[in-house]
């Protein structure tokens, strides 16, 4: 309910200060999400014309083309995700609220016409080109996860990644300026900001997401660093001879793996929801794979579990999520609601021994066995690590088929 009266306050706010329909001026601008500890997360929007923008993070370009004005203020809605930007236009800048419904979060905005993302004031001391082996949360028992640090610095400017044993955390884009690190990212669903003290071996920082989470990290350079491996995470629990399940899909027709049109079919489930950016990239994977390679012996199928208030906001999410990337693939309702809690999660799909990511991807054989699990997704940001997963799931996928 604040929730719903903050953005109906703000939207009476804005559409009262004038009659005079406003729309964005084409140019560049440096967008600035303000989040705890008085950080600024920022990042680089071109304006094309005033019915399309593009977002940038490192090589990543996003184009923007839902755009609505109202009198002065305007609502940029991300794609595929359901964060979206409302804000006052004033001259030659703009001032309001990043907001995500369903997770009741709100996070003060701004931007204003400049081209550079991060400001530095000195030349950097150091250089973090390379691989760093990394701790977040190291001092809580439970919440501490592992991840490699992915990055190439030229000059001041760096770019990369980190990759956890659950997917990665995309297209970072940065600065280092003296010995401190500045790294963010911001997609519609991701809003990501990693700050650190640098030396030429050893990285001590923070992990922003928005303004609701904060935790440290530390990382020591290690070019021969290596995570645990995807495959041996989760895996079918003793018991379950073969893997199963009935959802609905967004017509309300109730689709089981045991229906005859997947009967001696190789069988690919992911795991997935509409709001998981590493659920994105692997979804754009498959489509432009069963596109490029089709096989009437090949099933890909998709069990949603969405952050959606009620169904039918899960169902309209999939819908938008399946029409904007093309998918041609049964799309499924797991569950929807919350989904912090992945023990829940977890109950829906029993045979497994957990859910630990989003996605996680099952793959079957014709005779309907599980002959590998893959949790997480490394995306097109990892660089090396996404060009030898790609050619490991064409060769796997090929062998599939090729059995009796």
């Amino acid at each position: 309910m604040r929730f719903l009266l903050l953005t109906i306050s703000f939207l009476l706010f804005i559409s009262c200060n004038t009659k005079t329909t406003k729309t964005l001026d084409i140019g560049t601008y440096r967008g600035v999400l303000h989040i705890q500890d008085n950080q600024e997360l920022p990042f680089i929007f071109e304006v094309k014309n005033d019915s399309l923008l593009t977002i940038f993070n490192a090589d990543e370009i996003i184009t923007v083309d839902e755009i609505t004005y109202k009198n002065d203020s305007v609502i940029i809605q991300t794609p595929v995700f359901e964060g979206y930007i409302i804000a006052k236009i004033k001259e030659n800048s703009l001032k309001g609220s990043f907001i995500k419904p369903s997770l009741d979060q709100i996070v003060p905005f701004e931007a204003i016409k400049s081209n550079n993302r991060f400001s530095s004031k000195k030349e950097a001391s150091i250089n973090i080109t390379g691989n760093w082996e990394t701790v977040f949360n190291a001092d809580h028992k439970v919440d501490t996860y592992l991840a490699k640090g992915m990055f190439t610095q030229t000059s001041n400017k760096v770019t990369g990644t980190f990759r956890t044993t659950t997917g990665d955390y995309r297209y970072l884009e940065g600065i280092v300026d003296g010995d401190s690190l500045k790294l963010s990212t911001f997609d519609g669903a991701h809003a990501f900001l990693f700050t650190a003290k640098a030396t030429d071996s050893t990285l001590n920082g923070y992990f922003y997401s928005g303004n609701h989470w904060k935790e440290p990290f530390t990382a020591k350079l290690n070019n021969e660093y290596e995570l645990p491996n995807e495959e041996n995470l989760t895996f079918i629990k003793e018991g379950y001879e073969y893997f199963d399940f009935s959802f609905p899909d967004t017509r309300g027709r109730v689709v089981s793996l045991s229906d005859p049109e997947f009967n001696n079919k190789v069988v690919i489930l992911q795991i997935m929801g509409t709001w998981c950016p590493n659920c994105l990239d692997e979804s754009k994977f498959l489509v432009k794979y069963s596109k490029e390679n089709p096989n009437k012996d090949l099933q890909i199928i998709a069990l949603a579990f969405e952050e959606a208030k009620t169904r039918e906001i899960a169902y309209e999410r999939i819908k938008r999520f399946k029409k904007r990337i093309g998918i041609e693939y049964p799309v499924l309702l797991a569950q929807f609601g919350n989904l912090a809690n992945k023990t829940l999660a977890q109950q829906k799909l029993p045979m497994l021994n957990h859910i630990i990511s989003y996605p996680t991807t099952i793959f079957m054989d014709k005779k309907g066995k599980v002959r590998k699990i893959h949790t997480g997704f490394n995306g097109p940001a990892t660089g090396e690590k996404y060009t030898d997963f790609t050619k490991e799931f064409e060769v796997f996928v090929n062998e599939l088929l090729n059995e009796n």
